[in-house]
């Protein structure tokens, strides 16, 4: 019974002793900007000891912001928000002396431009490119 538990405890062990930790954390944003009435993801990267870097999800963070609400890494912001910018902090879950904070503004602009069709986009003449004297 003792060999059988021995076993367990020394893998377990053996595991938490070579187990990468988190050197740091960074944020990897995709936009400059959040968007009103959907889900706003915050991306997370954590940089290893070996010098790899990784994803983090909120497993290992702790999210917080200034307005609207966190689910997992997305932030949700109203469809109407009342202020212009959001405050985020990210704390790390097993060094929580590691802190990112970044503000982010809202996109105010609305996404109901329409795009133009590669048959309209190919029909425009070329633009010329305007050389400069020397």
């Amino acid at each position: 019974m003792k060999k059988a538990l021995l076993i367990p405890v020394l893998l377990l062990l053996f595991t938490t002793l070579f187990a990468q930790k988190v050197d740091s954390i960074y944020f990897n944003l995709y936009t400059d900007s959040l968007k009103k009435g959907t889900y706003n993801y915050i991306n997370v990267i954590g940089k290893l000891s070996n010098g790899n870097f990784r994803p983090m999800d909120s497993t290992q963070l702790i999210f917080t912001s200034s307005y609207g609400k966190f689910y997992g890494n997305s932030l949700w912001l109203p469809f109407e928000p009342t202020v212009e910018k959001v405050d985020i902090t990210v704390k790390a879950r097993q060094i929580p002396s590691q802190i990112l904070y970044r503000t982010i503004y809202i996109k105010k602009k609305a996404d109901d431009e329409k795009l133009k069709t590669v048959d309209e986009i190919m029909a425009e003449p070329p633009k010329r490119v305007k050389r400069r004297k020397n």
